[in-house]
């Protein structure tokens, strides 16, 4: 058996001898769990996946309020300078914009023979393909 070091008192008692191998045994417990977690890599890594996770999270949100309130603030800037005649003239062209759309679905209405009218959404969708088609193989010849 080994001397203990001069600086650490020797027991005096057997039950004081015990308290010291009990003591003992939970530090190096605790060391042992130590340098397992220590080692234990996958572990390691997710905690810091997760913290970098929680962190960006954090970034982001901070990030879309700034973003939201420049926004605010350049609209506010452009509203304030954009004179109000052109306001005007905007407000007169989406209400003429709005008037012509309703005209176009009274006349698709009255003059889309009904077969087409019932298939409208499946025709459009169509037409979108076809048009991606003929785009990419525009592309393609290029």
């Amino acid at each position: 058996m080994t001397q203990p070091p001069d600086d650490e008192p020797t027991a005096a008692s057997t039950e004081e001898l015990r308290e010291q191998v009990e003591q003992t045994r939970h530090e190096l417990g605790d060391t042992v769990q130590a340098l397992a977690d220590k080692a234990d890599v996958k572990a390691r890594a997710q905690e810091k996946a997760t913290a970098l996770k929680e962190q960006t999270t954090a970034k982001a949100a901070e990030l879309t309020g700034q973003a939201k309130v420049k926004a605010s603030e350049a609209s506010h800037v452009l509203q304030d300078k954009v004179p109000d005649t052109v306001k005007d003239k905007a407000a007169v062209a989406a209400e003429q914009v709005k008037a012509k759309a309703s005209q176009a679905e009274q006349m698709w209405q009255a003059k889309a023979p009904e077969p087409v009218r019932n298939n409208r959404t499946a025709l459009i969708g169509a037409g979108v393909a076809f048009l991606v088609v003929c785009v990419l193989l525009r592309r393609k010849k290029k």
